[in-house]
């Protein structure tokens, strides 16, 4: 498996988390509960910002990458 797959890979597994995240964050009737799950995904955001931003590198410096 290449960088750039597996690079690709990570971002859909964060999205799925994070969609889980928001739905138990949503659902949740304990404040704290609610506050740790918006403080991670506040991390979560963070992370995939800066991995979707690494993805568009790896893809414009090996073209063979994109789309893959």
């Amino acid at each position: 498996m290449t960088v750039g797959a597996q690079v690709k890979q990570t971002v859909a597994a964060l999205k799925g988390s994070r969609a889980t995240m928001r739905l138990y964050a949503g659902h949740n009737r304990h404040e704290e509960a609610r506050a740790a799950y918006r403080q991670a995904l506040d991390i979560v955001d963070a992370v995939l910002s800066d991995l979707e931003k690494r993805l568009q590198e790896i893809e414009q410096e090996e073209p063979q990458y994109k789309g893959n």
